[in-house]
């Protein structure tokens, strides 16, 4: 008698505790509001990710512009890393061309 007394309670309980989670849950974690886009024209544009060390090695010029921007201050972030890294091995294999005599 006592274990059927004690399934009932819990049972409640639990009945009551998952009822008033539901209930509550608005109330203690508002649900955020997405905005509706009319159009393309509306969008916040993404900004753009930075180019890689890859595409720097093959664009080595745009590469030293960076770089020299970077020094001047004007361009900062990833893509200065990039592009330097992208010139530091150029030049490094220059060098060692004009070491091995090619």
């Amino acid at each position: 008698m006592m274990q059927g007394k004690t399934l009932i309670i819990v049972l409640v309980t639990l009945i009551i505790g998952f009822g008033a989670g539901f209930v509550l849950r608005p109330v203690i974690v508002p649900v955020e509001r997405t905005a509706t886009v009319v159009g393309p024209s509306a969008a916040s544009p993404t900004p753009a990710e930075p180019r890689g060390t890859q595409y720097f090695a093959a664009h080595i010029d745009e590469a030293r512009q960076v770089v020299q921007q970077c020094a001047e201050g004007s361009a900062r972030g990833d893509e200065c890393t990039n592009a330097e890294q992208a010139v530091i091995e150029a030049e490094g294999r220059e060098r060692f061309k004009k070491f091995m005599g090619n």
